[in-house]
C-alpha cells in the first residue's frame, strides 16, 4: 500500500503549503463553538440531521448526501464500495495522492493516464483507457497540484462511456472555480461528487468532507461507513458555517482577486507557472525548487514542493490567501529567488 507524509510539524507563518483557508473560519462556527456544553460531548453524533441542511444547501435530496471525516474518508470508502480483484481504477496523473494511496489498499489494478501538454485534463487517453473492467474514475476537477480544470462536455462524455463504473468527480476547490455538476447527481447514476468543508470554508482541523450521489449508490456507500465517523463538534460547527454565507463569499472574493495579482507578478519575475482554477498556482522553479522552499521559510512564507509528482520535476505550489497575505507572499518571492540567484535563464 503507497504511504503519504504529509510535511506537518513547524507550520509557524503564513501557510501557503497545504490550500488550506489561509485567515479563519467563520466567526459564527466560534460562538457555535461556545454553546457546546460538556454533556453534549458524551453522547454519540448523529450527522443525519446536518446532512438534511447539507443537502438543502446543495439542492440535492437527504438520501443522496453523506458527511465525511474529510474527502479523504470519502475517498477510502469509494474504494472500499467498488473496486475489488479484478477490477481496475483510472487516474489521471498528476492528480491528488490520496486517491491512489486508498486504491492502493485494494486488490485492484491502479491504471495511470498522464495530463496532455501544459497539464491539460486527457479526455481522449482516459477515454481509451476504459475498459469492461473499469470501476472507478477518479477526477478532480479542478485539479491538485496543477490547477487545472477539465470541460463539462468531456466529463460527460468519460461518464457515459462508462456505465459500469463510479465516476468521481472530486470539487475541493469549487469555490474558487464556479462550475459543477452536481446537477448530474441522481440524474447520472454513475456519478459521484465530493465536496471539501477544508478550503473555502476553513474547516480543515474539523475534518470535514461531503459525497453526493444517486441513493441507489449511496445505499452501498453508506455499508461501508462508519455510523459515527464525524465528531459532533463537527457537525455543530459546520451548520453554522453554512449559514454564513457573507463570510464565504468575503474570503472567496479575496483569493479570486489574489490570483491575478500573484500571476502577474510571476509574469514580471519570469517565473513559469500554469494558469489556475483553483486557490493555488503551480511554479515551476527549476533546480532550485528545494533552496526556494528553504528560502521562503526563512522569510516566514511556507510553500510546498511537489517536484515528487509525475511530470512536476522542479515545480513548488503556493497557495493564494487574501490579497494582504498575497503581497507578503510576493515580497518573500522576490527575496527568495535573489536569495538563491535564480534567474529565467538560469533557474
Amino acid at each position: 500500500m503507497k504511504e503519504y507524509h504529509p510535511p506537518l510539524g513547524d507550520r509557524s507563518g503564513l501557510r501557503l503549503d497545504f490550500n488550506e483557508n489561509t485567515f479563519a473560519c467563520s466567526p459564527r462556527v466560534l460562538e457555535a463553538l461556545g454553546r457546546i456544553s460538556r454533556g453534549d460531548l458524551t453522547r454519540y453524533p448523529e450527522r443525519e440531521p446536518v446532512e438534511c441542511a447539507v443537502a438543502r444547501h446543495l439542492g440535492l435530496e437527504p438520501a443522496q448526501v453523506l458527511l465525511t471525516n474529510g474527502v479523504d474518508e470519502a475517498i477510502h470508502l469509494l474504494c472500499q464500495t467498488y473496486l475489488d480483484a479484478g477490477t481496475e481504477v483510472l487516474l489521471p496523473i498528476p492528480t491528488y495522492t490520496m486517491y491512489e494511496v486508498y486504491a492502493s489498499g485494494t486488490p485492484a489494478q491502479v491504471i495511470h493516464v498522464p495530463a496532455g501538454e501544459g497539464f491539460r485534463f486527457p479526455a481522449e487517453a482516459l477515454l481509451n483507457a476504459i475498459t469492461p473492467t473499469t470501476r472507478l474514475i477518479a477526477i478532480a476537477n479542478p485539479n491538485s497540484p496543477t490547477g487545472q480544470a477539465a470541460r463539462r462536455e468531456d466529463l460527460l462524455r468519460i461518464v457515459d462511456a462508462a456505465p459500469q463504473a463510479a465516476v468521481l468527480v472530486d470539487e475541493a476547490y469549487f469555490h474558487f472555480f464556479g462550475e459543477t455538476i452536481i446537477d448530474l447527481v441522481g440524474r447520472a447514476p454513475n456519478v459521484i461528487v465530493a465536496r471539501t468543508f477544508s478550503k473555502a470554508y476553513g474547516l480543515a482541523g474539523l475534518r470535514l468532507g461531503v459525497l453526493g450521489a444517486a441513493e441507489e449508490q449511496m445505499r452501498w456507500i453508506r455499508r461501508a461507513v462508519s455510523p459515527y465517523s464525524v465528531n459532533s463538534v463537527a457537525l455543530v460547527c459546520l451548520a453554522s458555517a453554512l449559514g454564513d454565507e457573507e463570510y464565504l463569499r468575503w474570503y472567496t472574493n479575496e483569493v479570486l482577486a489574489s490570483r491575478p495579482v500573484f500571476e502577474a507578478a510571476l509574469q514580471r519575475l519570469g517565473v513559469p507557472y500554469w494558469p489556475s482554477q483553483a486557490n493555488f498556482v503551480l511554479t515551476n522553479i527549476g533546480s532550485k525548487h528545494h533552496a526556494f522552499v528553504e528560502a521562503m521559510r526563512t522569510r516566514g512564507v511556507l510553500v510546498r514542493d511537489r517536484s515528487a509528482d509525475p511530470g512536476c520535476d522542479g515545480c513548488v505550489r503556493i497557495t493564494l490567501g487574501t490579497r494582504e497575505q498575497t503581497d507578503q507572499g510576493i515580497a518573500a518571492l522576490e527575496e527568495s529567488l535573489a536569495a538563491i540567484g535564480w534567474t529565467r535563464e538560469n533557474p
